[in-house]
């Protein structure tokens, strides 16, 4: 406790000096921590946006191949599928059914390319939740069978409005030229940078102009209680599917996407009839979780740079400090303090401005933080993906503090090693007769 008290004394003996080295301490602290808490809840944030645009967290599709070879995307019957989920106690929230058709909408000259969602909104209510209406009702949805959903871009280029009529050229599930007819019934705000990359309309006409038939869909998306049982939930689910019906493989390989992977299974396989394919939220995010991965390399990259930077300065501060201290150090050693104690008072001091900094860099970084989580950023922000609700969110792993303080103290006492060490070896009749 005495090496302590004196270290700390030495502290505001240059208050100056003192609250400078803290400080650059802090700065660094304080963008990591900004860095860290953003990429935690990066990753949380867009897998939930994504689970509400996609309807769900795991994805079955049936596919089956046409005479010519082409892979065509179609559920038939979904009797084993939903008895799967029922034995392997699935914990449900919601079960969607959806058909998706690719089409170009033409209105009054203007044209645009467009992919249509069909849904049955009659019972996905909670998908209503999540879409935010500029115009229209979705009881004028429900109402009109050949209604569509269009985002206010796509309204905009098209000079559209509720009520009025548009074409629709497409193709139906296994190629062939149709043309259809919608109407516009709501207008939806972007809220995502996807906006205007999709349109809702009714399961019922989708399937219509794919010519399905109306018990038939392309996708069948379960969304779960809790996203953290995605990958649980869905190992159940594929073990009890293989028993019951023949199921493209799930790849394993960290290094491939899964996604492309099962792709390429349809390419290259053969096969007769249906078959069936599982896919998870995790495996459609497995890019974004490379992104955070970069993002935190980055940022450790950053951190280590910022030290590095930041611990040549302490070098050279803890050199001065040697220097103005000589005489004081002889006299010390001169009254029989051991040269490990001298040491020791230098490192502590570099140990207590690396606590300060760290200390005042999360405090910063925690209001920083605080103060943005109250801003309502608003759903028509390009941002809003990364967002909960409109607002930012961050998340801080307590490892990752630690972690960020470990290597910020190890480097400042680094710093401070070769002029404490220079300190402990100086003699005492050398340092009492030096002139600084």
């Amino acid at each position: 406790m005495r090496d302590v008290k004196i270290a700390l004394r030495n502290l505001t003996r240059q208050k100056k000096r003192t609250i400078l080295l803290a400080a650059a301490i802090a700065f660094g602290i304080y963008i990591i921590t900004m860095i860290n808490g953003f990429t935690g809840s990066f990753i949380e944030n867009v897998s939930e946006n994504f689970s509400n645009m996609l309807a769900g967290h795991i994805f079955v599709e049936g596919v089956e191949k046409s005479e010519t070879g082409r892979t065509l995307n179609i559920v038939r019957n979904d009797e084993e599928l939903m008895l799967a989920i029922e034995e392997t106690n699935t914990p449900w929230k919601y079960i969607t059914k959806r058909s998706d058709l690719g089409g170009t909408l033409i209105f009054a000259g203007e044209s645009m390319r467009q992919s249509i969602t069909g849904a049955n909104w009659e019972i996905e209510e909670y998908f209503k939740q999540r879409i935010i209406l500029k115009e229209g009702t979705f009881e004028q949805m429900q109402e009109e069978k050949q209604g569509i959903i269009l985002s206010e871009k796509v309204a905009e280029k098209l000079n559209v409005e509720i009520g009025d009529r548009l074409l629709v050229k497409c193709r139906t599930y296994t190629g062939q030229q149709n043309v259809g007819e919608f109407v516009l019934t709501a207008v939806l705000i972007d809220a995502s940078m996807f906006g205007g990359t999709t349109a809702y309309a009714n399961i019922s006409y989708v399937n219509e102009l794919l010519n399905l038939q109306p018990e038939e869909y392309m996708t069948l998306g379960i969304y779960l209680e809790d996203m953290d049982l995605i990958d649980q939930a869905a190992a159940a689910l594929y073990a009890n599917l293989q028993t019951k019906v023949s199921m493209f493989e799930r790849q394993s390989d960290d290094d491939e996407n899964p996604i492309i992977a099962m792709l390429e299974q349809q390419d290259e396989e053969e096969w007769e009839g249906l078959r069936f394919q599982l896919m998870t939220l995790n495996d459609i995010m497995k890019e974004v979780q490379q992104i955070v991965n970069v993002l935190n390399t980055a940022a450790l990259i950053i951190l280590l740079v910022l030290f590095g930077i930041i611990m040549v300065g302490v070098t050279n501060t803890f050199r001065m400090v040697l220097m103005e201290r000589t005489k004081e150090i002889g006299t010390m050693r001169a009254v029989g303090m051991q040269r490990g104690i001298v040491r020791k008072l230098f490192l502590y001091e570099a140990f207590f401005i690396s606590v300060i900094g760290v200390v005042s860099g999360l405090i910063l970084a925690g209001l920083t933080m605080f103060i943005l989580m109250q801003i309502y950023w608003g759903v028509e922000t390009p941002a809003f993906m990364l967002m909960k609700n409109g607002y930012m969110t961050f998340i801080l792993s307590p490892l990752q503090v630690l972690a960020n303080f470990a290597i910020v103290s190890g480097l400042t006492l680094v710093a401070a090693f070769f002029p404490s060490n220079k300190a402990a070896k100086l003699q005492p009749a050398d340092a009492l007769r030096s002139t600084n």
